[in-house]
């Protein structure tokens, strides 16, 4: 059968499981590649129990013709079956003499299933393993040096602070009243009318202000700075890594978590409880708003919620700010320093460090819950 014009080759199946494949012309890169599939196909169809290779036509053989040898002993292997190479020249021959032909490897099997399912749950659990000691040295070493930091104030670079609680804090007023004044209407329009079927209008004030103050103000809150600080920071940091600025401090001496985190970390839990009191207030502007649509004055608005919000859920809500902060500035400034290499490492950890702070601030307020519970508050 012809593959090209300068390379052919013809298979015939004798009897007693015995066929010869006779190949003819040049055995190039080139050649050896047009009668490679169709020849070894042919192999493997008729699965001879003794191969016979007949090469004396072979004008010209180089690595390529080798290869494809090479590649028949193999078939034959894996079929049980022997071969033998007949008229190699001896030019050739010093050529495959190159190439461990007794000692073939073949390729591995893939895994099943059930192998592949027990290595990827194996795989995630040593990165879930590997990323909570991280993030455990992490906070230690962040915790050790914020204490040496408040001993010693002047170490801390004020300035950098100052501009990224602007950049974090003041930059974020507006998406944070805008957000807190539209929870604040619609929790308020969904409740007011369940409640007017009962015609308890009035106590819609005080479910609104007690959710605001105890878990949405501080959530939402949150999931705003997250979103726009923590992934800045990551990225931020994440950008000085490729570039080596990270090691270009500690070239210099500098500590990068004393250099880079802490004011950032700092001007975070500055500024959360701040923004969060932002958001109360438009949210309560949101919920009276609806309540004059229920011919509830504004007066009677101002009582219910101050009968109905203590200082306890104020508080309450406020404490959780300080560790929202905490984990969404720590979280967005580890995966920056944990930022890999290429053109998708900066997108990579701003996106793990937002999703890293969501999962975090969900699980903090679900311990917050429980022990406010406890506590009685």
């Amino acid at each position: 059968m012809e593959g090209t014009q300068q390379a052919t080759f013809e298979l015939e199946a004798g009897r007693d499981g015995q066929a010869t494949l006779t190949l003819r012309g040049r055995l190039d890169r080139d050649t050896t590649a047009s009668l490679w599939r169709e020849s070894t196909q042919q192999v493997r169809e008729v699965r001879p129990k003794r191969l016979v290779v007949q090469v004396g036509d072979i004008e010209y053989c180089d690595a390529a013709g080798i290869a494809l040898l090479m590649k028949y002993k193999q078939i034959q292997e894996q079929n049980e079956g022997r071969i033998e190479i007949r008229d190699l020249r001896p030019q050739f021959q010093q050529l495959m003499a190159l190439f461990e032909t007794d000692h073939l490897v073949s390729p591995p099997k893939l895994p099943g299933p059930l192998a592949n399912a027990i290595h990827n749950t194996g795989r995630w659990a040593a990165e879930l393993a590997y990323d909570f000691a991280a993030q455990v040295s992490f906070t230690g070493e962040v915790f050790t040096k914020l204490l040496k930091t408040l001993l010693r104030p002047g170490t801390l670079r004020w300035q950098d602070t100052f501009l990224i609680a602007e950049k974090a804090g003041a930059n974020a007023v507006g998406i944070t009243m805008l957000l807190g004044f539209l929870i604040g209407l619609i929790l308020a329009f969904l409740s007011a009318t369940a409640m007017e079927a009962f015609g308890a209008e009035i106590y819609v004030a005080d479910l609104v202000v007690i959710v605001l103050f105890r878990e949405m103000g501080p959530l939402m809150t949150a999931f705003i700075l997250a979103s726009r600080s923590g992934s800045a920071f990551a990225a931020e940091l994440g950008t000085m890594k490729i570039n080596e600025e990270i090691d270009a401090l500690n070239t210099m001496g500098l500590d990068p978590v004393r250099f880079l985190v802490l004011p950032r970390l700092i001007a975070a839990v500055c500024i959360l409880p701040l923004l969060m009191m932002f958001n109360h207030l438009f949210g309560l502007i949101g919920c009276g708003l609806v309540m004059t649509t229920w011919d509830v004055s504004a007066g009677m608005y101002i009582e219910r919620i101050s009968e109905a919000a203590t200082l306890g859920d104020f508080f309450g809500g406020l404490v959780k700010t300080f560790v929202f902060a905490t984990l969404i500035a720590g979280l967005g400034c580890l995966r920056g320093l944990q930022a890999g290499t290429g053109p998708s490492a900066v997108g990579d950890a701003a996106t793990r460090a937002v999703v890293s702070s969501i999962v975090a601030i969900v699980v903090a307020d679900g311990v917050f819950a429980v022990v406010y519970r406890f506590l009685g508050i």
